[in-house]
């Protein structure tokens, strides 16, 4: 009997070493092997990784005048599954957000757990709706912080600013080509919640700030570009062109101090802009520059030393057959000086200076004034215009150049060479951005005159 005692004594201590031991290699496994993988789990439900929005910069013109800026709104969302009275809140929200009530109850009576409802809602519209859910004791909405972006003069200078998407991100104009600076960082911090969803912010963890983006100042004076924006209404209304583009520019250094297209938009209501509204024409459409292209030839002409600004050319009274074609011009001239042809705008005097030239010198000049290659404004969408080669130039080619035609060439591109002309032979690369500072003043880049050649 008593050996039967140990026996069973030792059975049973035998099977509680098993048992406790079999706890501990289960506590180890979960508390060392399977650690991560718990804790990763527990910090999924309790701790979220929340992001801390960047504010993007503003841009201003040579004046410091605000060209665009960012408003404080919020995006209100709902999570279906906690939503406590559903019918309560659906009347709650179509009422403070303006919306119709079938649409919010389609949305709410999901299981979807992020639903948007409204975005870009004003903060005092959110203010109340947040109120009202608290004193309701209504849960299951959510407000997301976000901005949106406000052009405080309308149409003014719009495609030279550009407007940016719903993400924030820079579609045209100077939105789009220095969207990297005009955006910032996002920064981010883990925060947990307890059991009803609130912040413990003890335990709030690791936490990176956001950086705000940086501030664009553009070389336009507001000043001029309202007086541009005067005079080219009036020339709509006037001549009735389908398109039309003024470029003010400083030739010394290549500034653009006004920029205007028509047709145009409201950057604040592009959503409604047609896509002929929204083309920068200045650097995106092509044309025959016609008698404006003048200039290359006698500029080639006395930087060659064929001809002086008093030599005299003979006009031919009017008409010159050159390669069995014949030119004519808007009145029979005789002798006229260099200076006269650009007066008086003479085909068959600008078409003789070019042909002294040839056509591979004259197709040197015509390159070096920069048509046929992109300005490198800080603009988006700009193409090159188009000038063929002479190997591709027919008999006549050198007669008709000259004037502006058989060359497509951008309304940049033509003023830039105009700007040639009065800067003493310096072709300036065309600048639409001064400078880019933090929100205190800090320079970033500041960029000055490049002198492309002489």
């Amino acid at each position: 009997m008593k050996w039967n005692s140990r026996t069973r004594c030792a059975t049973i201590c035998l099977g509680f070493v098993l048992l406790f031991s079999a706890f501990s290699f289960r506590l180890i496994y979960l508390q060392m092997i399977k650690h991560d993988q718990y804790a990763g789990l527990a910090a999924e439900k309790h701790v979220i990784k929340q992001p801390i929005f960047a504010e993007r910069g503003i841009i201003l013109d040579a004046n410091n005048e605000l060209l665009a800026h960012n408003v404080p709104v919020e995006t209100v969302e709902a999570d279906a599954s906690r939503l406590t009275d559903v019918d309560a809140t659906v009347d709650l929200v179509s009422a403070e957000l303006q919306l119709p009530r079938s649409e919010v109850s389609e949305k709410l009576h999901t299981d979807r757990r992020y639903i948007v409802l409204k975005r870009e809602v004003a903060k005092v519209n959110s203010d109340s709706l947040r109120q009202k859910l608290r004193a309701k004791n209504l849960r299951g909405i959510y407000f997301e912080q976000d901005a949106t972006r406000i052009y405080p003069n309308g149409a003014m200078l719009c495609h030279v600013i550009g407007f940016t998407d719903f993400d924030h991100k820079g579609i045209q104009g100077v939105e789009g080509s220095l969207d990297e600076y005009l955006r910032g960082q996002d920064g981010y911090r883990y925060i947990e919640h307890n059991r009803a969803g609130q912040e413990i912010v003890l335990y709030r963890g690791q936490e990176r700030a956001s950086r705000n983006g940086y501030q664009v100042h553009l070389t336009v004076d507001l000043n001029l570009q309202n007086i541009v924006e005067n005079e080219i209404d009036a020339a709509m209304r006037q001549y009735l062109p389908k398109k039309a583009t003024i470029i003010l520019m400083r030739p010394q250094t290549g500034e653009i101090l006004a920029m205007a297209n028509r047709p145009a938009f409201d950057l604040n209501q592009r959503s409604d802009a047609k896509p002929e509204q929204m083309k920068n024409r200045a650097i995106c459409d092509m044309m025959e520059p016609g008698s404006t292209f003048k200039i290359v030839a006698a500029a080639a002409a006395l930087n060659e030393h064929k001809f002086g600004l008093d030599s005299y050319i003979f006009c031919e009274n009017g008409i010159w057959n050159y390669g069995g074609t014949p030119l004519h011009d808007h009145a029979a001239f005789s002798d006229l000086s260099v200076k006269d042809i650009l007066i008086k705008s003479s085909n068959i005097g600008a078409a003789k200076m070019a042909v002294t030239l040839g056509d591979q010198k004259f197709y040197e000049y015509i390159r070096r004034f920069g048509f046929g290659e992109r300005t490198g404004v800080e603009l988006p969408g700009e193409i090159p215009g188009l000038i063929r080669s002479p190997n591709s130039w027919s008999k006549i080619s050198i007669t008709h150049i000259p004037m502006g035609h058989e060359i497509g060439v951008t309304p940049l591109q033509m003023a830039t060479a105009m700007c040639t002309i009065a800067n003493g032979g310096k072709l300036m690369t065309p600048r639409i951005v001064k400078s880019i500072t933090t929100a205190d003043g800090k320079a970033v880049s500041t960029l000055k005159p490049i002198v492309l050649r002489q």
